[in-house]
C-alpha cells in the first residue's frame, strides 16, 4: 500500500501532515467510532452516503481488497464495475495518501524461501521457540527473543526488563538451553568459534511507570572505560505506554543516547498521557484519539486484505457476532457488546448454532426461542458488513501515523533527531514502523559507531 515517508518530510511538513491527519479522522469519525458487532443493532449501512452504498453493495471479497483497498492480487488488473463517487474516491485516496509508508525496502519473502517456517538469515540456535514473525523482526531490528539473540548472537551487552516474574524465569531457561545448543555447535564447527566472549541477557522483574524514570533500567552492566555508560533503548512492541516511558527515558536520561522503539497496543496507552506527547499535536483541534480509534490502529490491513483474497469463510464471523448481538440487545438491553470467547470453527456452523453458543458465552439462555428470518436475513447481509469493517480498516492506519508522527515531533521538540521508517515486512508483522532517535546529527553516530568497530 502506498504512503508518504517521514523520512522525507521537514519538521514543517511534519506539522502539517498533523493537521491534515486531525481534520481527516474528524470528517469520517463516524465510521472510525463503530463497533462492526453493532452492524445490525445501530444500522451501520444506512450510515453511510447513499452513493457509497450503491458502489459497495453486491462487492465480493475479492473485489473489496481489490478496489477499496488497492491490494490487488498477483497480477491482477484493477477494474471498477461502475463509476464511484468523488467522496468515496477522496476517501480511498486521502488514506492512502496521509499515512505512513509501511512497505520496507527490502525483498520482503526472501529469507523464507526455502522453508516458509524457518529464516535463512538465523542460525538454527537461534530459531528455536520462534515463530516465524519474531524470526523476521529479532533479525531485522538486531521480549525476550530480541535480547537473546542480541547478546549470544550480537556479542552485546544487553539489559531485559520485564514485569512478569514466570515470563522472566522462562526466559532464562531459554537463555540457558541456547547457550548449550550454540556450543554444541561450535564443537560440531569449530571455525564458527565465537572470539568474544558471551554474556546472557541480565534480566530484571520491574514494572516501568510511564510517569517516572525507572533508575534500574539506567544502571550499567560494566563500568565503562571512559566517562559515564551510554545506552541504546530497544523496545521490540512495547506495548501501549512502555513504549512512552522509553521516549521520556531517552528524552530525561543523558546516559541514553539512542532509541529504537516499534510500539503496539495503541488502545492502552493513558488517556491523558500517554499521547499526545507533542506539543504541536495537543494544540490542534481534533487531535482527541478515544479507545475505539486506538483500538482500531491495532488492526492488520495487509492480512485482511489476504483474506478478502482467499474469499475464505472465517470472514462470516463478523457478521454472526453482529446477529448475535441484535439477540443479545433483545435478551437483555442493558448488555451491550459483552466478550465472547472464542468460539472454535465458526466457519462450518449454521448462524443459529453460533447464537446459541454465544448466548451461552455470555451467561444467558442459549435455548431463548430464535427468529430464524431474521437471522438468515442478517447472514444474506455479510459482504456488507464485511464492507463496512474495510471502510474502518482503510482509515485505520491514518490514526497510528498520527500516534507516532506525534511521538516524532515530541522528540523533535526537545532537540532531538528522530525518524520514522518500516522495518519489517507488514504480511508477517503489521506494526512494522521503527521510531529511531539520536542526541546527535545521525551521520555524527554512524561516524561513532565506525571509529569504535575499527
Amino acid at each position: 500500500m502506498p504512503g508518504i515517508s517521514a523520512r522525507g518530510l521537514s519538521h514543517e511538513g511534519r506539522r502539517q501532515l498533523a493537521v491534515n491527519l486531525t481534520r481527516v479522522l474528524a470528517l469520517y469519525r463516524s465510521i472510525l467510532d463503530a463497533y462492526i458487532i453493532e452492524f445490525f443493532t445501530d444500522n451501520l449501512w444506512d450510515t453511510l452516503p447513499c452513493s457509497w452504498q450503491e458502489a459497495l453493495d453486491g462487492l465480493n471479497p475479492p473485489q473489496l481488497a481489490t478496489m477499496l483497498l488497492g491490494m490487488p492480487g498477483e497480477g491482477e488488473v484493477v477494474r471498477y464495475r461502475s463509476v464511484w463517487p468523488l467522496t468515496l474516491l477522496a476517501l480511498k485516496s486521502t488514506a492512502c495518501a496521509l499515512a505512513f509508508t509501511r512497505t520496507p525496502g527490502f525483498q520482503t519473502a526472501s529469507e523464507f524461501l526455502e522453508n516458509p517456517s524457518q529464516s535463512s538469515r538465523l542460525t538454527a540456535p537461534f530459531r528455536k521457540h520462534v515463530r516465524p514473525k519474531k524470526q523476521h523482526e529479532i533479525r531485522r531490528l538486531g521480549e525476550g527473543h530480541l535480547s537473546r539473540f542480541m547478546a549470544l548472537g550480537l556479542g552485546l551487552m544487553v539489559k531485559s526488563i520485564e514485569g512478569d516474574q514466570r515470563l522472566v524465569e522462562r526466559a532464562q531457561r531459554l537463555d540457558q538451553e541456547l547457550l548449550q545448543a550454540l556450543e554444541k555447535e561450535e564443537k560440531r564447527n569449530p571455525q564458527v568459534v565465537q572470539t568474544s566472549p558471551r554474556h546472557s541477557p541480565h534480566h530484571v522483574v520491574r514494572w516501568v511507570d510511564p510517569t517516572a524514570l525507572c533508575e534500574e533500567l539506567l544502571l550499567p552492566l560494566e563500568n565503562p572505560c571512559q566517562g559515564r555508560a551510554r545506552l541504546l533503548l530497544t523496545g521490540l512492541h512495547a506495548c501501549g505506554d512502555l513504549s512512552v516511558a522509553l521516549l521520556r527515558h531517552f528524552s530525561c536520561c543523558p546516559e541514553v543516547v539512542a532509541l529504537a522503539s516499534v510500539g503496539c497496543c495503541y488502545m492502552k496507552l493513558s488517556d491523558p498521557g500517554g499521547y499526545p506527547l507533542s506539543q504541536w499535536v495537543a494544540g490542534l483541534s481534533g487531535y482527541e484519539l478515544p479507545y475505539r480509534l486506538r483500538e482500531g490502529a491495532c488492526h492488520a490491513l495487509e492480512e485482511y486484505a489476504e483474506r478478502l483474497q482467499k474469499a475464505g469463510p472465517g470472514l462470516r464471523t463478523h457478521c454472526y457476532r453482529a446477529a448475535l448481538e441484535t439477540v443479545i440487545r433483545r435478551a437483555r438491553p442493558e448488555l451491550r457488546r459483552p466478550g465472547v470467547q472464542g468460539i472454535p470453527r465458526v466457519h462450518e456452523l449454521k448462524i443459529e448454532e453460533y447464537v446459541q453458543r454465544g448466548l451461552q458465552r455470555v451467561g444467558l439462555d442459549p435455548q431463548l426461542p430464535l427468529n430464524l428470518a431474521a437471522l438468515q436475513a442478517h447472514q444474506a447481509q455479510e459482504n456488507r458488513v464485511v464492507a463496512f469493517f474495510s471502510l474502518a480498516l482503510l482509515l485505520a492506519p491514518l490514526v497510528e501515523t498520527l500516534i507516532l508522527l506525534d511521538r516524532l515531533l515530541y522528540l523533535q521538540e526537545q532537540g532531538f533527531h528522530a525518524e520514522l521508517l518500516p522495518i519489517f515486512s507488514p504480511e508477517l508483522s503489521p506494526r512494522n514502523l521503527v521510531l529511531v532517535a539520536t542526541k546527535m546529527p545521525l551521520g555524527q553516530a554512524l561516524s561513532i559507531l565506525e571509529t569504535e568497530d575499527s
